[in-house]
């Protein structure tokens, strides 16, 4: 696993060869942050990283300058690679929460994050559910961006708020932005 940019840039960690996680690829992941660049400013803001995994969408978004990720991941040990590698970086900026991402996404309070990623297992039955449960739940502040990894027999692109689809290879990202809401004097 490698981090791009920011604080942390070329910094490397060896995952476990026993992991299940399918980590986003470095290639996918370059190209992504190279489109999300010219859409947001990652300092200062606070984001959620879905199904983390080994963590390298979160590492990279602390890397980037966000002042708090949230990551919600229910397997043990990826959970205990993330806090290692947490460590290694002496970062206190991630809150790690090992369990369901269903109840996190129920439980997080509305207008809480400014940026969610989310990579689900592709054989995840309700992979299909997770746009409309993030924007039901209206986890998002206004202005903010949601990006989903998904495999390419999805199409997120009559949901609210749909912005772009992007594709890397076998990885396919669906980007969502928040508009803000007016406010009439």
């Amino acid at each position: 696993m490698r981090i791009i940019s920011g604080i942390y840039g070329k910094r490397r960690f060896q995952i476990p060869a026993s992991f299940s996680a399918r980590p986003t690829t470095d290639f996918a992941k370059e190209n992504l942050f190279n489109v999300l660049v010219n859409l947001c400013d990652f300092e200062d803001k606070t984001a959620l990283d879905l199904f983390a995994g080994t963590g390298s969408i979160s590492f990279e978004l602390l890397s980037r300058g966000c002042k708090e990720v949230t990551a919600v991941e229910k397997n043990n040990q990826h959970t205990n690679f993330i806090l290692k590698v947490a460590k290694e970086l002496k970062t206190d900026a991630l809150r790690l929460i090992k369990g369901d991402v269903f109840k996190y996404i129920n439980s997080a309070p509305a207008h809480g994050f400014d940026f969610i990623f989310a990579d689900p297992p592709y054989a995840l039955k309700e992979l299909q559910s997770i746009p409309e449960l993030i924007l039901a739940n209206d986890l998002l502040k206004d202005g903010g961006i949601f990006v989903m990894e998904h495999p390419k027999e999805y199409d997120f692109s009559a949901l609210p708020g749909f912005l772009q689809r992007r594709i890397y290879g076998s990885v396919n990202f669906s980007i969502f932005f928040k508009e803000e809401e007016r406010k009439d004097a």
